[in-house]
């Protein structure tokens, strides 16, 4: 390593890939490897490799905008925060606090989305806040919180899974999304071990595995119940674990018995003897894990889809054992870390419930501020882009381009061009950016130093590489300035480690518990696991924490105490220092592996929760005969915002496609490249044709990263899971058509 550069993480996905910087001649930064970092080993995907581009000024903003006369015009700072302040706190006395609405991301740090959560309750005193997250795994949170107690999409490091006997890999395409990850399933097939994919395309991930399931979008659920069903059918199930570990076991077991092979066949397209196949390879080995991603996620049905895989996990005894159990596959680059603190609307800091009351007054302490003075539980994200224009009258929106990436996104436009007012922090002009009201330009991953927590719930540092451009300032000092300037003079520092020296004690006995967390610990570790409480009575930055064996903390559970958020162990302090090995006091080492003596529910054990299969909320028919699917691509990144200004990537992914079946093709009269509109009951996209055998005959794929005519969220659906209020991305029913030259002339 170059003794000039800085150890840092990438700004895009959950793996939060490890890398150096190292400056540059030209006052940029070049990435080195890091090989050090466990989750990569220096491995990099393009957009890692890349990613210094976005901080060109060619492609960047670099001034705050304003609107005259239709325009977007450069204005400087203190004339941008007094319209938004303006704006914010007419609309504010006009017409109430929830005129006014908050929209995050799982891109910003911990300390700004903690910030940003505090901003909107305490600075607006709004209860409509949330964010793009809610579009990312809620339905895998929901699903894990009522089968295990607690949320963290993996409880176990990525290293356990070559440890496995078998993976089963739902709806991820692992190659393309988060490439070096791929290595983890390279690794489990070299040590014997076995690979199922789930999705209803071939995709790379799926050419890897040892058995390709494609069920028709939407019918996840079916699936996996009818691989319960086998399960109990041919005696597999673990029924010591069932007895001593879960409840629930028997409506579980009898909604599972309703899906018979020959009857999930016919729902899904995949054939008995794969379904046992299935069976027989994820029961057979001693260890076994169930990942899932955004196919079963985004659905209508999402958590119920979600809880009949862990059913399957729990069912054969595979959860909360050494190298087996079920994980979540978080996307974004802080989705675990950007819900836990507040920026969701029905929770703050330490994945604390805001409806609470023990919640309200411990985080209203840290704040400052009186518990009943914090509004309640407000609309989740797609209801609040929904609301835009009518109860809600003004925005602000950080690090989210929901014109690209909101599901049915022309309707979401026409409902962001109706606001009062909309204000927008970010990196670039993104296509939500170009109709704001006020655009300010904010520092990016390698200009300042902030916190984000990866896919296994593994805190991290970024640091500061590079000093920002001339009139970038942080979002931490944007709401510190627009707070003072409606009235709330304290409370707001602009310092990411003041701001994490706060969430500390916020998130402190909550689940997500980051108390015993510091900047010192994470600059010396390789990020640090939470549950991870502050030691009683001992200040948590004079400890070694080298002194502890982190080994020794694998048996760490989290409980529930009853009341708003649980401590770390049922037994107290004297247990935690039992399994710690250490004497009270020790700096916690961090939870590495969760669930491997007791859940985090009341009683210890696991929850079975019943479910049945139905239905996409659209079905194909005459009209609309065929099924839309869609994802990503390996060289762009969710709303394609900064990745598509960058040559490489774009050269690599020049823009949108409509994968289709040859037999699809040829009834539309369709050749390769080719432009096809694809059309939903909400709108019309098009794009050139990509034809492959590798997708079922009636599903068509679109990538989602480009606005414009190619805009696949221009069609899809937003029914809403009941529970975790996800949309349903994953299926919704389209027609084909051909274009004519004139038509393509026209698009």
């Amino acid at each position: 390593m170059n003794s000039t550069s800085t150890p840092t993480h990438c700004p895009y996905c959950a793996l939060q890939c490890g890398m150096n910087l190292s400056p540059t001649p030209d006052g940029g930064v070049e990435v080195l490897e890091r090989a050090d970092f466990p989750v990569n080993r220096g491995a990099l995907c393009g957009k890692g490799r890349t990613a210094p581009a976005v901080l060109s000024s060619r492609v960047r903003l670099t001034s705050p905008l304003v609107r005259e006369g239709g325009a977007l015009v450069p204005a400087t700072w203190d004339e941008a925060l007094d319209r938004i302040a303006g704006a914010l706190g007419r609309i504010r006395a006009e017409h109430g606090a929830d005129a006014l609405g908050v929209f995050g991301g799982g891109g910003l740090t911990n300390e700004k989305a903690y910030t940003l959560g505090k901003f909107a309750r305490v600075a607006l005193g709004t209860s409509q806040i949330d964010y793009n997250g809610r579009f990312c795994m809620s339905s895998a949170a929901a699903a894990g919180t009522k089968a295990f107690g607690l949320d963290r999409g993996l409880p176990f490091p990525l290293e356990d899974i070559p440890r496995s006997g078998c993976v089963i890999l739902v709806g991820s395409n692992l190659a393309e999304t988060m490439p070096p990850s791929l290595r983890f399933l390279t690794e489990l097939k070299e040590n014997g071990g076995t690979l199922i994919v789930v999705d209803p395309r071939r995709t790379k991930t799926a050419e890897h595995a040892d058995l390709h399931l494609a069920p028709r979008p939407g019918t996840d659920l079916a699936l996996a119940l009818g691989l319960l069903h086998l399960v109990v059918a041919e005696g597999r199930t673990d029924e010591a674990y069932i007895a001593e570990r879960t409840t629930g076991w028997e409506d579980a077991r009898a909604a599972a018995m309703a899906h018979w092979p020959e009857y999930v066949e016919r729902i899904t397209g995949v054939s008995v003897p794969q379904l046992r196949e299935a069976v027989r390879m994820f029961c057979e080995p001693e260890t076994a894990m169930v990942l899932t991603a955004r196919g079963p996620e985004q659905q209508s049905k999402g958590t119920d889809t979600v809880g009949a895989w862990i059913n399957l996990c729990l069912a054969t005894g595979r959860a909360g054992r050494p190298y087996s159990g079920y994980g979540c596959l978080t996307g974004q680059g802080n989705g675990q870390g950007g819900r836990e603190h507040g920026q969701k609307a029905d929770q703050l800091p330490g994945y604390r419930k805001l409806d609470d009351p023990a919640a309200r007054r411990h985080v209203s302490e840290v704040w400052g501020v009186d518990p009943d003075s914090l509004p309640g539980p407000g609309r989740s994200a797609y209801e609040l882009l929904d609301a835009l224009g009518t109860d809600i009258r003004a925005l602000l929106l950080m690090g989210s381009n929901p014109v690209v990436s909101a599901p049915r996104a022309a309707h979401i436009e026409e409902r962001i061009t109706s606001l009062d007012f909309l204000a927008v922090c970010d990196v670039v002009l993104s296509e939500t950016a170009e109709l704001a009201d006020v655009v300010l330009p904010v520092t990016q991953w390698a200009e300042e130093t902030g916190t984000t927590t990866n896919l296994e719930g593994r805190v991290l540092l970024r640091r500061q590489a590079i000093t920002p451009p001339e009139g970038i300032r942080s979002d931490l000092e944007v709401m510190h300035e627009l707070a003072a300037r409606l009235g709330v003079e304290k409370g707001f520092p602009t310092d990411p480690e003041e701001v994490f020296e706060e969430l500390r004690r916020a998130s402190a006995g909550g689940p997500a518990d980051y108390s015993g967390i510091t900047y010192r610990r994470l600059a010396e570790e390789s990020g640090v696991f939470w549950p991870c409480p502050a030691p009683q009575s001992v200040d948590p930055q004079s400890v070694d924490p080298q002194s502890v064996d982190p080994q020794s903390v694998d048996r760490v559970m989290v409980a529930d105490s009853g009341d708003a958020s649980p401590a770390v162990t049922p037994d107290g302090p004297a247990r935690e220092a039992e399994v710690r090995g250490a004497h009270p006091g020790t700096p916690h080492p961090g939870t590495p592996r969760l669930f491997l003596d007791r859940f985090a529910t009341p009683d210890g054990r696991a929850r079975f929760v019943p479910v049945a299969h139905r239905a996409a909320a659209e079905e194909p028919d005459d009209e609309y005969p065929v099924l839309l699917t869609t994802g990503r691509v390996v060289a762009q990144y969710q709303s394609g915002a900064q990745t598509r200004r960058v040559d490489e990537l774009n050269a690599a992914a020049p823009g949108p496609f409509v994968e289709l079946h040859p037999r699809l093709a040829a009834r539309l009269g369709a050749a390769e490249g080719d432009p096809v509109a694809v059309v939903s009951r909400r709108g019309r996209a098009v794009a050139p044709a990509r034809i492959t055998h590798a997708i079922r005959p009636d599903t068509v794929f679109m990538p989602f990263h480009w606005p414009g005519e190619g805009r696949a969220n221009t069609l899809t659906n937003p029914a809403l899971d009941p529970t975790s209020r996800m949309p349903e991305f994953k299926a919704c029913a389209v027609r084909v058509e051909a274009v004519t030259p004139a038509e393509a002339a026209r698009d």
